[in-house]
């Protein structure tokens, strides 16, 4: 874990500084990074799915992902190590990116990183009991326990959050899970059966 830890927080550090930084650019600019949110169902959109992972609509919206992106990434880059977290967030983009290019309202513009963040929480709060990790199962119980609530964030409640970017987060934290679970040692494929003589 130890050999894990320096690498993990360079880059939740380093991720958190560039969305400050991109914020910081898109407010200079009077807002001309909004144009990389994705607007659904327009072909060319498509391209934006992964830009607007990394932008805000204001230093408000982004301050509220920040707190919640840093921890639960870098309690996930630690558990993953730093490429399978990469391949982890990247999943997790392309799900929350790709569901609201095909589910969101019509001329509505999305970004912001809460995609992610529910994507990581779906991640941490099942890796455990997919992996049959003691260790993990404990970590998913307690990052249940402190943002549990956020899941309120993944129903239409609200017209103004988009709920649609959390829920397929959510479900491509979940699908990483499976997609790039590590067996212990002896452990066999789901389904599988050793044979006894």
């Amino acid at each position: 874990m130890t050999s894990r830890a320096k690498p993990a927080i360079c880059l939740m550090l380093g991720w958190v500084a560039l969305l400050w930084l991109l914020e910081g650019v898109d407010f200079a600019t009077g807002g001309a990074l909004d144009t990389f949110g994705i607007t659904p169902r327009e072909p060319a959109e498509l391209a934006d799915v992964v830009p607007a992972a990394f932008l805000h609509f204001g230093f408000g919206h982004l301050a509220a992902n920040t707190l919640p992106l840093l921890l639960l990434g870098l309690v996930a880059a630690l558990r993953s190590g730093v490429r399978r977290f990469v391949a982890v967030a990247l999943l997790i983009i392309l799900a929350s990116g790709v569901g609201v290019w095909l589910t969101a309202a019509p001329g509505s513009n999305t970004a912001g990183a809460s995609g992610v963040v529910f994507g990581l929480f779906g991640y941490l709060l099942v890796r455990g009991f997919i992996e049959r990790k003691l260790l993990d199962i404990g970590i998913g119980l307690v990052v249940g326990v402190l943002y549990g609530s956020i899941l309120w964030g993944a129903l239409p409640t609200d017209s103004g959050i988009s709920w649609q970017g959390h829920l397929f987060g959510l479900i491509g934290g979940v699908l990483a899970a499976f997609a790039f679970r590590v067996r212990a040692p002896g452990q066999l494929p789901a389904g599988e059966v050793r044979p006894v003589a």
